[in-house]
């Protein structure tokens, strides 16, 4: 209740001030009611009017040295680095031990990559701080993270979390230094540590989440987040990663309701609505995810996983003009991403375009030729069309960039078995039954004829008889 009041009067505040702009009728505002303003617009990303607010103020207040400093803020995040520096300058000039001058100086170093210069300023201002170590320690973390000296950042990020064990950034900083470092599993013991101390830190338990999630411990994340949830349930990231958490673990249902969760907490996000679509789909509701994909695409039209999403549902109710108007969609946002292609190419396949099917194929191969997938479907669009060498040539392709993938030995097998190549067919399936012996029963879906069965069947026990002498 307390909130809805003061922002209905932040509302008002903003209304009264741009009111007052457009008919010209400048007011009085005292220092606290133009840092409502300028935090206002900063909030809203609305820099160019935080920066008109500020350099009222300063007509106001000339000798205020905060104004300065926020002044800086702005113009480094409209990117006027230079005319940044000038006035850090002069502030430090006017207040030679404010922190805050000392950590706005460091921020802009980092942002230009002058990490070196930052870090020689964040030691100065630990000389002269006093209650603000914390943030010290947090942005030399984020300075050596900078320069991709992980360690280094890792002992200062653990640095500030002695002081605040809440520091999120920190928190959230250090798990990804750690992952960096390949470290993540020594960690757990470390946010362990921070539950013990203070078991009531949802920050604790969501970071907990984070890295056991990481570690793929699925099971041990879904207990995380659910205590921070438990200690605080309007903590919407740690509903939307429960949501992400419940797809790894294969219940969608269950992820449906912390994404739709998160929406109540936070509002609408095209990547919230795509991840409930996402849920929606792999709980094989595909009309209500095409409805989630389809508002994350309103929201966004860039967003192309959204397209995509409302592709595969299609797809999958085999609505193969739907899917592919959706799969182009996801094409122009990203004509790099070789996934997109690989659908468009599947799905033109289906519909009967062979030509526009192997040119998207031949696009994904150039950005990902690595893709076990798209070799298989790839190589079935002419096998299918009794090209059997055309089919056999292109699985090399794959073979020749994944030779100990078991199931692309396997399928070269069907092909040379189906051309005739008998020879060169057994030498593959050797290969594949030393990798993965288990593998094999895939075989039997391309040869429904129980004599060509029994066949391979005869070899395949032969070859484990052979295995075990």
């Amino acid at each position: 209740m307390g909130n809805d009041f003061r922002k209905k009067e932040e509302e008002e505040l903003i209304n009264r001030f741009e009111e007052g702009l457009r008919k010209k009728t400048y007011s009085y505002y005292d220092m606290d009611t133009y840092e409502v303003i300028i935090d206002y617009y900063l909030e809203n990303s609305k820099f160019r009017k935080a920066l008109r607010v500020v350099n009222m103020a300063m007509e106001q207040f000339p000798f205020t040295t905060d104004l300065l400093t926020v002044k800086a803020q702005i113009l480094t995040s409209l990117e006027l680095y230079e005319d940044a520096l000038k006035l850090l300058t002069h502030a430090h000039a006017l207040q030679p031990t404010n922190v805050e001058v000392y950590l706005s100086l460091g921020s802009l170093y980092s942002l230009q990559n002058k990490f070196a210069e930052a870090i020689a300023i964040y030691n100065e201002a630990l000389e002269y701080s006093e209650d603000e170590d914390d943030e010290i320690y947090y942005n030399l973390g984020l300075a050596y993270q900078g320069m991709e000296n992980y360690e280094q950042a890792v002992y200062y990020y653990k640095q500030c979390i002695e002081i605040d064990q809440s520091h999120d950034g920190a928190l959230y900083e250090l798990a990804f230094c750690l992952e960096a470092l390949g470290k993540l599993e020594s960690s757990l013991s470390y946010y362990k540590q921070f539950i013990d101390n203070d078991p009531f830190s949802c920050t604790a338990w969501y970071n907990l989440g984070i890295v056991s999630g990481k570690l793929e411990r699925h099971e041990e994340a879904e207990e995380a987040y659910q205590f921070a949830i438990a200690i605080d349930d309007l903590f919407a990231s740690a509903h939307f990663n429960l949501g992400n958490t419940y797809l790894n673990l294969d219940k969608p249902e269950l992820a449906a309701q912390e994404f739709a969760k998160t929406i109540e907490i936070e509002g609408p996000s095209p990547e919230a609505y795509c991840c409930l679509g996402a849920a929606y789909e792999n709980w094989e509701q595909y009309q209500m995810a095409l409805k989630y994909y389809q508002k994350s695409a309103k929201l966004d039209p860039l967003f192309g996983e959204a397209w995509f999403g409302a592709g595969s549902c299609m797809e999958k109710e085999e609505k193969w003009y739907q899917a592919l108007n959706f799969f182009n969609k996801a094409l122009k946002t990203d004509c790099q991403n070789a996934e997109y292609w690989k659908a468009v190419g599947h799905v033109e396949f289906k519909i009967g375009n062979i030509i526009s099917s192997i040119n998207a194929f031949e696009e994904a191969a150039a950005l990902n030729p690595e893709d076990k997938e798209l070799w298989l479907i790839w190589s079935v669009v002419y096998f299918d069309q009794g090209e059997y060498q055309t089919a056999i040539n292109t699985l090399k392709q794959g073979i020749e960039q994944l030779p100990e993938d078991a199931e692309l030995l396997y399928r070269m097998t069907v092909y040379l078995l189906e051309a005739g190549q008998f020879q060169e067919a057994y030498v593959y399936l050797q290969n594949a039954l030393h990798i993965d012996f288990e593998g094999h029963q895939i075989l039997y879906a391309f040869f429904p004829k129980m004599e060509t069965q029994k066949t391979l069947f005869k070899f395949i026990e032969q070859y484990k008889t052979n295995r075990l002498q």
